[in-house]
């Protein structure tokens, strides 16, 4: 048994080698691994895919096609701490792509999986001792979906 940290499980419905390839195709540092199949004692068709084991940017993650029972929602979701706005833009880009925008950051990609995408620097930016900037700066991205870094920036110096 390997006992080397933890593995993400996503719950699919038939989406999860979809899901594992499209999040490679994304993520730098990915990589695909095992890929489980039923068999006859089921509970899905003998042949297609059970498990997917994939690693990206680094994270493991088990996808489980597990069926319809279980769905996601924004109680988990995923932080893309992004360097600059050009990886904010990127990251939003590619996962909103058949998902959806939500606000100050965050997104639902095409399989309903929740992610947040930011720049690093907004948290120090929100967490500043100076009360005023870190208003500002709240108050600026709860405006926003995708995160607009130079908009930010303004708020927080006062512009």
């Amino acid at each position: 048994m390997t006992t080397d940290g933890f593995t993400t499980c996503l719950w699919f419905d038939g989406q999860a080698e979809e899901a594992a390839h499209h999040y490679l195709s994304i993520f730098k540092n990915s990589g695909l691994g095992r890929i489980g199949h039923y068999n006859d004692a089921g509970p899905g068709p003998s042949g297609g895919v059970m498990a997917v084991e994939f690693v990206a940017n680094g994270q493991k993650f088990l996808a489980l096609n597990g069926g319809p029972q279980f769905t996601f929602n924004e109680a988990v979701s995923f932080q893309i701490r992004c360097e600059d706005q050009d990886e904010v833009d990127y990251y939003w880009s590619k996962l909103t792509e058949g998902g959806e925008e939500g606000p100050c950051g965050w997104l639902k990609d095409r399989f309903g999986v929740s992610w947040q995408v930011f720049p690093e620097a907004l948290i120090d930016m929100i967490g500043d001792p100076d009360p005023e900037k870190a208003t500002r700066t709240a108050q600026a991205m709860y405006k926003m979906k995708k995160i607009d870094f130079a908009a930010l920036q303004r708020a927080y110096e006062g512009d």
